[in-house]
């Protein structure tokens, strides 16, 4: 009898393990697919010439760099917004100024990039103006 008790204490704990396992990993799983929507492949942005005043849509995948006019730009990362009612969209960006030969000053512009608000970290340059667009 004693015997009896103790495997069925043994099978309750087993039970209660494999239940803790698989929610465990079930909520890795969802919090793992949850994220990855978030984050996209591809990055919109605007880039206005200020000397002809075009605006021109480029779109780039993230990793990649993509030459416009005097600019090399790359885009890391982009990442949309959690909360569907105030939408964010930001960019880890870094864009190159090919006129520029000082090998000191590499980059123009090199960090996160937000829709909402440009004026948090500025992209500043005489010539062009680039305003994140859009991340999918």
């Amino acid at each position: 009898m004693i015997l009896i008790k103790k495997n069925i204490k043994c099978g309750k704990i087993r039970i209660k393990l494999y239940l803790k396992s698989i929610i465990i990993f079930l909520l890795f799983f969802l919090n793992f697919s949850f994220a990855s929507e978030l984050e996209g492949r591809y990055t919109d942005m605007k880039v206005l010439d200020k000397i002809s005043s075009k605006n021109t849509l480029v779109k780039l995948k993230n990793g990649e760099e993509i030459r416009f006019k005097d600019l090399l730009i790359k885009s890391i990362k982009c990442k949309n917004s959690e909360f569907d009612d105030n939408p964010e969209i930001t960019a880890y960006i870094q864009v190159k100024d090919l006129t520029n030969k000082d090998k000191d000053d590499v980059f123009v512009f090199n960090g996160w990039m937000f829709s909402s608000s440009p004026s948090i970290k500025p992209f500043d340059h005489p010539v062009y103006d680039v305003w994140l667009i859009g991340c999918y």
